[in-house]
């Protein structure tokens, strides 16, 4: 799929992000994961982005990345396949290339392990991972990979394959500026945690669409809110939040890590097999799954 097309597929549907489970020696669970591919595959989105957060890629060796974006190709027919991709700049370039070996049609380019940089090796990096391939890639803004608007400009200038920011750092300011300034010639994508919460704030900033991790367990509610949310329905985004998205913040904000945990429990109690998430992460406890399973019950 060429960049440009894949840019309009994702300008303003609902995305999301598969969690990656494991089997009882700690293996990636292909069965188990085409499965889940499976099942989502009946609720419309416009695209799945397989080993990023939400599917652990930050625990996940190059090697069981690109086997998962194998596994997805699989069942994914003729649609788009993004995955995550990140680390020092020359494994990201190295696993950009395997990629799209596999079968990918993009990238998601999650920041640089430990370092800070500045903007000018930031954007180097960027570069140098657009250039190494010819899929689609949206940088992630968050973490210790944060870059200006002057950078960004250079870079989608520099690079044609540069088709989308997605922004996880609640920098409002940054992400007006940037939406304002590159207009058309990128797609926004909400990336905070349970980005619901930040949606109807990131709209005012330009970021007509987001990321939606909860979709992984409860898709007819994470449909229904990106729904209202587009058309503007913002007295049924408030009750959807107060009903669900609230309640699920309060597991969630129980202990760090839990932004993945607590969607990978949900998957789990949807009836398919998702294993533990790895270290440095920690399950729910029972309690907090039962807490999760109350807050579902009448979603499922």
């Amino acid at each position: 799929m060429a960049p440009t097309d894949l840019r309009e597929i994702i300008r303003h549907g609902l995305l999301s992000f598969p969690v990656t489970p494991f089997d009882q020696d700690d293996n990636f669970a292909k069965a188990p994961f085409q499965a889940h591919l499976e099942w989502l595959s009946q609720y419309k989105v416009e695209g799945l982005i397989v080993a990023g957060g939400t599917g652990e890629m930050f625990s996940l060796s190059p090697s069981e990345i690109v086997e998962v974006v194998r596994a997805t190709r699989q069942v994914a027919g003729q649609g788009p396949v993004l995955a995550g991709c990140g680390y020092g700049v020359r494994m990201a370039c190295d696993l950009a290339r395997e990629i799209e070996a596999a079968g990918g049609d993009g990238i998601l380019l999650l920041p640089h392990y430990l370092t800070e940089g500045p903007q000018e090796g930031i954007a180097a990096r960027v570069r140098a991972v657009c250039k190494a391939t010819n899929m689609a890639v949206i940088f992630y803004n968050r973490g210790q990979s944060r870059i200006s608007v002057e950078s960004l400009e250079q870079l989608a200038e520099d690079c044609p394959n540069l088709i989308g920011f997605k922004d996880g750092s609640g920098d409002i300011d940054t992400v007006r500026r940037v939406t304002a300034t590159l207009g058309e010639r990128l797609s926004y994508i909400g990336g905070m945690p349970t980005h619901e919460l930040f949606a109807q704030a990131y709209r005012g900033a330009g970021m007509a669409t987001y990321s939606s991790a909860v979709f992984n367990f409860v898709p007819e509610t994470a449909l229904a809110f990106h729904a209202a949310f587009s058309a503007g329905d913002d007295a049924t985004c408030e009750r959807m939040l107060r009903e669900f998205y609230y309640p699920f913040a309060r597991i969630r904000d129980r202990k760090a890590g839990y932004a993945v945990s607590a969607v990978k429990a949900g998957v789990g109690l949807r009836g398919f097999e998702t294993g533990h998430v790895r270290a440095p992460l920690t399950d729910l406890t029972g309690e907090e799954r039962e807490m999760l399973q109350d807050l579902i019950r009448d979603r499922s």
